[in-house]
């Protein structure tokens, strides 16, 4: 059974799947257009077993969907204000010393 997740849970798994470049490139392709497994691995450069793992988590996280088509599956954001979500992101100003890192970043719960 499906369930709202509360504020903060949405935003921790919003952060969590932004943690990693290629979950982002995913999230960006599928902002674009809807994929099947085997376009998303060719465009991004990346195994399917890898895709397939990074997929998982963003599932996991509510992000994306898996939508039968036949005998294939595509995926697709879950909600288009993602896709919303995402250029506003990918739009804000954020000033970081160049030289910079997380100050915890040797904590996998960081940044």
């Amino acid at each position: 059974m499906l369930t709202i997740a509360p504020e903060i849970e949405v935003l921790a798994r919003f952060g969590r799947a932004l943690a990693d470049p290629i979950r982002c490139r995913i999230l960006l392709a599928l902002r674009e257009a809807p994929a099947h497994p085997a376009d998303l691995a060719e465009l991004l450069g990346i195994s399917r077993t890898r895709l397939s793992n990074h997929l998982a988590c963003l599932r996991d996280c509510g992000l994306v969907v898996a939508v039968p088509v036949g005998r294939r599956t595509r995926y697709e954001l879950a909600d288009p204000r993602l896709g919303h979500a995402l250029d506003d992101l990918r739009t804000a100003v954020v000033a970081v010393a160049a030289d910079s890192t997380c100050p915890d970043a040797a904590d996998k719960n960081c940044c």
